[in-house]
């Protein structure tokens, strides 16, 4: 039996159809395959099966991070779930990390970070926009992971509060200009990330993290196509998705004292 409030995900037996519900009392969801009232998805659970009206049938299954990530309420792009696993482990985001972003958009990376740091990690979020912090805030709140996250209206420029932070992850157009800030704020040895467009940004972005003293630069993009599931016709599916982003990663580490850089 679940609770008003809980997220579920309803799954068409028949159709691709996927639906992802905040549940209420007395609710009810309507779709082109029929109407299905919360309070039989309540009754039913996690692994349940429901009817619609017209006796479309649909499961209830447990929401995963990737599916919330698809079809949160956005007004920005979002990091892609396929960026965002490669972010975690490039960052070594585990339980306890502290974790700091500039570019908090809709909260998709947010949230991310968050489900992974644990109730003894924290996220700072920066974002010039208090519109977008907010929208970042409900759909962590959603996600129940508001809790471990610092919601910081400031412009990168004037700095970070923190210091000696796990990781840095940056969503800005132009994050050249900002590694000194990065700096002060990523403990040596820890590793940075940001997601750019285009080619001429990353040409800019590469030559600023040589000169801020930044090493083991890896720069990657990551393409994602599934097949599909019918055994009798295994084969890619028409669409997949393709170009939504470049990651660039790197690491800090001391200045020179003979004015080259690094050591």
């Amino acid at each position: 039996m679940l609770e008003a409030g809980t997220l579920v995900t309803l799954c068409s037996a028949s159709k691709k159809d996927r639906f992802l519900v905040t549940l209420e009392d007395g609710g009810k969801l309507e779709t082109r395959l029929g109407i299905i009232l919360h309070d039989q998805i309540m009754s039913a659970g996690y692994g349940g099966k429901v009817l619609s009206h017209n006796g479309s049938v649909f499961y209830v299954t447990k929401p995963t991070l990737e599916e919330y990530l698809r079809k949160i309420k956005r007004r920005t792009q979002i990091v892609f779930p396929k960026e965002a696993g490669y972010i975690l482990l490039q960052l070594d985001i585990r339980p306890g990390a502290r974790v700091l972003e500039c570019g908090t958009g809709s909260g998709g990376m947010t949230t991310v970070f968050a489900s992974f740091v644990g109730d003894e990690g924290r996220v700072y979020s920066y974002d010039v926009r208090e519109e977008f912090i907010e929208l970042a805030r409900r759909n962590c709140r959603k996600w129940r992971v508001e809790q471990r996250v610092s919601f910081k209206v400031r412009h990168i420029s004037e700095g970070f509060d923190e210091r000696e932070v796990d990781a840095v992850f940056l969503d800005l157009p132009d994050p050249w200009n900002y590694l000194p800030q990065v700096r002060d704020a990523l403990a040596l040895g820890r590793r940075m990330g940001a997601l750019l467009p285009t080619f001429n940004q990353i040409e800019r972005f590469l030559r600023s993290l040589e000169e801020n003293a930044f090493v083991d630069v890896e720069v990657v993009e990551i393409l994602h196509r599934a097949l599909k599931s019918d055994p009798d016709r295994l084969r890619p599916e028409d669409r997949m998705i393709g170009h939504t982003g470049y990651l660039i990663f790197a690491t800090p580490i001391l200045y020179s004292n003979r004015g080259d850089g690094v050591i």
